[in-house]
C-alpha cells in the first residue's frame, strides 16, 4: 500500500455498516455468500477497505486471509477509495502508440497519485484502461462518463481545470 493511499482515512457511517450487517444475516450461511456479500459491501462503501473486510471476516467467521484473497483477485473490487472524477487513461494499442503512456505518466505527476488510487481530497481518481472502443479519437481518457480525444500532454492542465 503506497503513503497516498494511507493518507485517505476510511470514513464508513453507522448508517453503511447497519446495511452492510443486514446484508451479511441475510446471506450468511448459504453456499459462497461472500462474493455477494463483498458485491453489496462495495455497493454499500464505495470500495471495500480492511475495516470492512474485518466486519465480514468476523461476522461470516472466516478468516480475513480468505476475505481479502477474493478482494484482490477479483478486478471488480478495489481496497481503495474512488474519487468524485474517476479518471480512466486508454492504454489499448492505438492510444498507447499514439502517446496515451506519456498522458498518463502526466497525469500521475499532476495528481500525485498513481494506478488505482485517489487524491487525499477525493476529488479525483486515476486509473489504466485497455480498448474503450475510440480508437479512432488515440489516444484517448476518460473523467467519469466524459471522453476526451487526441489528446496530447497540454491538454491535460485544461482539463483537470474543468473538474476543480
Amino acid at each position: 500500500m503506497s503513503s497516498q493511499n494511507k493518507s485517505v482515512p476510511f470514513a464508513g457511517t453507522k448508517e453503511q455498516e447497519t446495511a452492510l450487517l443486514d446484508v451479511i444475516a441475510s446471506l450468511k450461511g448459504e453456499e459462497g455468500c461472500l462474493m455477494p456479500i463483498l458485491q453489496k459491501a462495495q455497493e454499500i462503501y464505495g470500495y471495500l477497505p480492511v475495516e470492512v473486510q474485518t466486519i465480514i471476516s468476523n461476522e461470516l467467521d472466516i478468516p480475513l486471509e480468505k476475505v481479502y484473497g477474493v478482494v484482490t483477485f477479483y478486478s471488480q473490487f478495489s481496497l481503495y477509495p474512488k474519487g468524485k472524477y474517476k479518471i480512466s487513461v486508454c492504454l489499448g494499442t492505438a492510444c498507447y502508440v499514439k502517446g496515451s503512456g506519456d498522458i498518463y505518466n502526466e497525469l500521475m505527476d499532476k495528481l500525485g497519485i498513481t494506478s488505482g488510487e485517489c487524491t487525499p481530497d477525493g476529488r479525483f481518481s486515476l486509473e489504466a484502461c485497455r480498448c474503450i472502443g475510440a480508437c479512432g479519437l488515440a489516444p484517448v481518457m476518460t473523467v467519469n462518463d466524459d471522453v476526451y480525444g487526441r489528446l496530447t500532454i497540454d491538454d491535460i492542465d485544461e482539463i483537470l481545470a474543468k473538474y476543480k
